[in-house]
């Protein structure tokens, strides 16, 4: 098994300030010292690879945040991948465009859509590529629980998420190399830090490869 990691690394500076600033604390005293590094984080929810529950729309909050949320529904999730190769400005992605590139035989309580083939989400103009409403209704008749995806509101902002969340589907924004799942199934991990409270929150995504 490989694995393939599906989320961005954390930005050095966000809204012109260093994300990480770093402190050197000396430990202990004479032949025993060292020199321990602490580290103090400044950032905000959407920085990297983020994940949304439906409780960061106020109005579709199911009491799920970054604390009580089962592990167990974001741990090894099976997922059906799609992949399609848009271009910036493409517009709309239709339901019989997932449909025709989903070849799913069962149901997965996971999706992962791969909208703009080897290009990451910030190379193309931003909210040019988007799920259009029947690929939304779509999604949500697959039955899953978790969207990974490089697309998802055009610049109108057609209340995407708030459909999602509104059927309990949690969503991962902005990863990365999802070109590199060549087959249409995998499974998805995704971790982060336990927080009471926040529903928005950076995480690491790993998806399983069969070799």
């Amino acid at each position: 098994m490989k694995l393939v990691d599906l989320s961005l690394p954390m930005p050095a500076r966000e809204n012109g300030r260093e994300t990480v600033a770093t402190k050197t604390l000396r430990i202990g005293s004479g032949d025993g010292s060292y020199h321990g590094m602490i580290y103090d984080f400044s950032f905000g929810s959407m920085a990297g690879t983020y994940l949304d529950l439906p409780g960061h729309i106020a109005e579709t909050t199911d009491g799920a945040d970054a604390l009580n949320f089962p592990p167990e529904k974001l741990f090894r999730v099976p997922a059906t991948v799609i992949h399609l190769d848009k271009n910036s400005g493409d517009g709309p992605v239709s339901s019989e465009e997932l449909e025709t590139a989903c070849g799913r035989k069962g149901a997965t309580p996971a999706l992962v859509i791969n909208a703009l083939g080897p290009k990451r989400f910030d190379a193309i103009e931003e909210r040019s590529v988007y799920l259009a409403q029947d690929a939304v209704s779509w999604i949500i008749a697959s039955g899953v629980r978790l969207l990974v995806s490089d697309i998802y509101e055009s610049k109108a902002i057609e209340g995407v998420f708030f459909r999602l969340f509104a059927r309990g589907i949690a969503t991962v924004c902005h990863p990365v190399n999802l070109h590199l799942l060549k087959k249409n199934e995998t499974r998805i991990t995704v971790s982060f830090l336990s927080f009471a409270g926040v529903t928005q929150i950076p995480c690491r995504v790993l998806a399983e490869i069969d070799e």
